[in-house]
């Protein structure tokens, strides 16, 4: 981003190719719907393009454009809240929610049933958490990110991500205990 800053136009599609799949997956996650994940991820570039004399490197780029995605997420489930419900279509290579999406060779239908129902309540139970409990999980348990980053990326304290992330377990423990 410094070298785009400092007017290297070779710099900006280098940023998007290296950024791009985890800016899509990251949306994917929240969206569930590919074109919509599509539609974020080419915004957030926007957005950092449009920032480019703003821009001011007090947090790491990763931080950063991870907190653009989550705004511009959360702003699109807000404002649609029937996208809260759960597509229980394939995603394609975006999706990182399923819990095993390739059924073993000889698994009987009724077991590929009971996986693919554990699957809907799962993304059910997640769809269901407050926004902040949701981005806490899918930054902390697929992004991996550590709490120092997640508080970055929220721009909360350390102590409020790990209450976040007990919250939201408890809520999901209560919610799918009878499936586990």
């Amino acid at each position: 981003m410094l070298d785009f800053v400092h007017g290297d136009p070779a710099a900006f599609p280098a940023l998007v190719r290296r950024n791009q799949d985890m800016i899509f997956k990251l949306a994917y996650r929240y969206l569930s719907d590919h074109a919509e994940a599509e539609d974020v991820a080419q915004e957030v570039f926007l957005k950092v393009h449009g920032a480019v004399g703003a821009y001011q490197p007090t947090a790491k780029f990763g931080t950063w454009v991870y907190r653009i995605t989550v705004n511009l997420c959360l702003n699109r489930l807000r404002a649609n809240r029937l996208r809260r419900s759960v597509s229980l279509e394939s995603g394609g290579e975006g999706e990182e929610f399923s819990v095993d999406p390739a059924a073993p060779t000889g698994e009987a239908a009724s077991g590929r049933l009971e996986r693919e129902e554990f699957e809907r309540k799962v993304r059910e139970a997640m769809a269901d958490l407050p926004d902040s409990q949701r981005t806490a999980v899918l930054l902390r348990r697929f992004d991996e990110l550590s709490y120092e980053e997640i508080a970055e990326v929220m721009d909360t304290s350390i102590p409020a991500v790990k209450s976040l992330l007990a919250r939201a377990r408890q809520s999901l423990k209560s919610r799918l205990t009878r499936y586990l």
